[in-house]
């Protein structure tokens, strides 16, 4: 297993360590609901460090990735960052990931932890066009600093005003004495705050100033498994559950990051247009249990009758709503809102309500 540069710090702090995408991670430290609860109502900290982080740069960078991304990178500026996805060839989706544009010549991709060989081979076929292409994966800490009071907590380490900044933006500051840090308005927990890339060896340094710093707002590390229940109660999709290579992102409910516009002629572009363009046979939807019952990936959903209208992509009971909540793929009719559907929990059929997404808002 590979470590990060917070492994260590993990363990002292009494991480429970899992195996998860090739690396030595925390799963959890005091328990999901409570560090669940901790980012929502004050700041928690993530390492993220797992994640992939590629480089394109050149006079070809543009045209690269608005080739392998399904948003429109014309819509980006500097200091701007763009969620949108690699469509493949075969109408799914190669990975899910974050453009950031430092000019038309320079931006950063940033990709998931178990995807990151599948996604390099992917840029480098797709690559035609010769920009220049750089993998900092191994070479790069990430941390999540998330939740209302997360940029309260940072203004106190840097200069540069933070606390102002508008949601997926970033800049290159000085944080804690480090000169260099990329900081960003990005996250996948719905309570705002940022994310900050360093390189490995000043982690520990960073890493301590954040706690210290953090103190009087009672920050605490945040394990892997609140991230997917903070996830999911927002509504974002998770690669492997929610989309894949087989689902197209129009199905998935992400036409807004795949913009048919003029020069956006990106990966498969003609399919999923289509797709668009027809009746939709099913989509993925946010639910909410009406009876006692936690959805699980995998679980059937059912009609009135007990017929098979779709399946379950993820599940869980809500922390903050103390209620079932699920995504799932749903044929037509059914994935309209409101519509009554019935997730099958072993043996047992249990109504459930079609609901728009965030679950929570907070």
């Amino acid at each position: 297993m590979k470590h990060t540069a917070f492994t260590e710090k993990h363990i002292a702090m009494g991480g429970k360590m899992v195996e998860f995408a090739g690396h030595n991670m925390p799963v959890q430290f005091a328990g999901i609901n409570i560090e669940h609860e901790t980012v929502r109502k004050g700041a928690g900290v993530f390492d993220v460090s797992h994640m992939g982080e590629f480089w394109v740069r050149g006079p070809k960078a543009y045209e690269f990735v608005q080739k392998v991304t399904s948003n429109n990178v014309g819509d980006l500026s500097s200091g701007k960052v763009q969620y949108s996805c690699f469509p493949n060839n075969d109408g799914g989706i190669v990975d899910d990931l974050l453009v950031y544009e430092f000019s038309k010549e320079e931006y950063l991709l940033v990709v998931n932890a178990s995807n990151i060989e599948k996604d390099w081979a992917w840029c480098n076929e797709q690559n035609t066009m010769g920009a220049d292409l750089s993998n900092a994966s191994d070479d790069t800490a990430q941390l999540a600093i998330q939740g209302p009071l997360a940029l309260k907590i940072m203004q106190k380490l840097t200069d540069a005003s933070v606390e102002d900044m508008e949601y997926y933006t970033f800049k290159v500051l000085t944080l804690a004495g480090i000169e260099n840090v990329l900081f960003s308005t990005t996250g996948y927990t719905g309570s705002g705050g940022c994310e900050i890339y360093i390189p490995n060896a000043v982690g520990a340094e960073i890493f301590d100033a954040i706690f210290e710093a953090g103190k009087e707002f009672e920050i605490k590390p945040i394990g892997l498994g609140a991230r997917d229940t903070l996830r999911l109660e927002s509504g974002f999709c998770l690669y492997g559950n929610d989309i894949n290579d087989v689902t197209s992102p129009i199905e998935a409910s992400l036409a807004w990051i795949t913009k048919f516009v003029d020069g956006n002629n990106f990966v498969n572009r003609a399919y999923h247009e289509e797709i668009k363009a027809n009746p939709i046979q099913k989509r993925l939807k946010g639910f909410i249990m009406l009876e006692k019952g936690v959805p699980r990936h995998g679980y059937e959903v059912c009609d009135a009758d007990g017929n098979i209208i779709g399946e379950v992509t993820s599940g869980t009971m809500s922390p903050m709503l103390k209620q079932g909540i699920g995504m799932a793929y749903i044929n037509a009719p059914f994935h309209k809102m409101g519509s009554e559907i019935y997730i099958k929990v072993r043996k047992k059929t249990i109504k459930a309500e079609v609901v728009k997404t965030p679950f929570y808002k907070g």
